[in-house]
């Protein structure tokens, strides 16, 4: 017969309480019972002796914020940190826009603000402006009110929105994405409810688009089906289209019935222009088909922590736009209800002032073209060292982040030799970069290509 040890003193009152509480009454207590022989079930856990999580394994670091985690443990004063998805200035720290901090002190000095929720769909002004910011203020599509647009939790919480209102509501259940693409791109659509196939998007041999293989790929998907599509600055690899691939892109997608799905991460922060860097997204509005945009302001206003996105979808008429807002409500309550209002306030002050708005486009600008300058310059070391391979890609490539072209073998190097840390392959974060470190790495990729092959 199995026994079990008897309860501790604290235990034992409280379910002798939990007893009380759970005791019949005399009409219906069961004859031969005790009402008070409740006892813990094993796997309860109240003796304190083991968990009930006691089966779960230890989970692997992401591969991305991993990079950090690593950089973090390393105590060498040579250390570089080119993981990181976050622009740091030339002295390599985080950067607070000074515009952002103007917004931040008008909101703190307006004493009618509250705290209230916001509603389901988030700050009416973001939204507003925000659909103005990706499709133009001149858009028929806005001007028609053919578009709904919700306030989301960053980039990420607009494309899990955007995958969990299709899996629910459109005909096809299959979106096809970049390979090679954001690492969490395919775990976002997954958990939505999609099914994930992939596209050919980079060629590593001339580490530039694939392009022929993009329109086969895509030539080739169901009828239907849902694509992905990088605005611009293509994470991980800076390979963009050009104006007229993007085009022929949207003339095959249009021509098949295929439903666009942009993520717009980095708006302005590319080319240091606002209405250069949503051309793609614009191209696939004007033409009157259906289209749908998230956003982010992490990047192009450094909100990272804030959590500020939105997602627009553009739809055929008023009336759709209408109806397709009261589903996404839906998608969005039972899944974090309401979102935050500090960042879109932020957003919003921002976005409508015309002075606010100036100043933030130049700052943009600046932090755009300090990355084309880091570009320029590792192109200039690698070639001025005399490194084996053609580095061109570096400043033809866009945004963020430069696909290397090293292998596994050679980032393990760098990472031992050198405490340079980047992802395993091989992208690196140019706004990590400066006049002062660039050395640093030009030898290290030197010394990769030349004993690391």
């Amino acid at each position: 017969m199995h026994t079990q040890q008897s309860p501790s003193p604290s235990a034992d009152r409280r379910l002798s309480v939990l007893a009380r509480h759970l005791e019949p009454s005399s009409s219906t207590a069961v004859e031969g019972h005790s009402n008070h022989s409740i006892v813990g079930a094993p796997t309860s856990g109240y003796d304190g002796k083991q968990s009930v999580f006691s089966h779960i394994v230890r989970a692997p670091e992401d591969p991305i914020l991993g990079v950090t985690v690593a950089y973090n443990k390393d105590t060498s004063p040579v250390k570089l940190n080119l993981g990181v998805g976050a622009y740091r200035t030339e002295e390599g720290k985080p950067l607070v826009l000074n515009v952002v901090r103007k917004a931040e002190q008008l909101l703190v000095n307006d004493r009618s603000r509250i705290k209230e929720y916001l509603p389901i769909v988030g700050l009416a002004d973001f939204n507003k402006l925000s659909a103005k910011l990706i499709l133009g203020a001149d858009s028929p599509a806005i001007q028609e009110n053919r578009v709904t647009t919700v306030q989301c939790l960053s980039g990420t919480g607009s494309l899990r929105v955007g995958g969990e209102f299709l899996a629910q509501h459109y005909h096809q259940r299959t979106i096809y994405i970049p390979q090679p693409t954001w690492g969490n791109h395919p775990k976002i659509f997954t958990l939505a409810g999609l099914s994930v196939k992939s596209y050919r998007y980079y060629d590593p041999a001339t580490r530039g688009l694939h392009f022929q293989g993009l329109l086969e790929d895509l030539g080739s998907a169901p009828s239907g089906a849902i694509v992905l599509l990088h605005a611009c600055a293509h994470n991980p690899t800076g390979v963009d289209p050009t104006k007229d691939q993007w085009e022929q892109i949207r003339i095959l997608m249009r021509s098949k019935g295929l439903l666009p799905f942009f993520d717009s991460a980095y708006q302005g922060f590319a080319s240091g222009s606002l209405d250069i860097d949503a051309q793609s997204v614009r191209m696939f509005v004007a033409d009157g088909g259906e289209v749908l945009v998230a956003q982010s302001y992490a990047k192009n206003m450094g909100l990272y922590g804030e959590r500020v996105g939105a997602l627009s979808i553009v739809c055929r008429n008023a009336d759709v736009a209408s109806r397709v807002e009261s589903q996404l409500k839906l998608v969005i309550r039972p899944m974090y209800s309401s979102p935050p209002i500090h960042g879109a306030s932020i957003v919003a002050t921002i976005l409508k002032d015309r002075n606010l708005y100036h100043e933030w486009t130049l700052e943009l600008k600046a932090m755009a073209d300090r990355i084309i300058r880091m570009r320029q310059q590792l192109f200039d070391a690698l070639r001025a060292k005399g490194t084996p391979g053609d580095w061109s890609h570096i400043i033809k490539q866009i945004g963020m982040f430069t696909f290397t072209g090293l292998n596994k073998e050679q980032v393990a190097f760098m990472t031992k030799e050198y405490h340079i840390y980047m992802t395993s392959d091989g992208r690196i974060s140019m706004a990590g970069l400066s006049s002062r470190t660039i050395p640093h790495l030009t030898d290290a990729i030197h010394a990769a290509v030349t004993r690391a092959r």
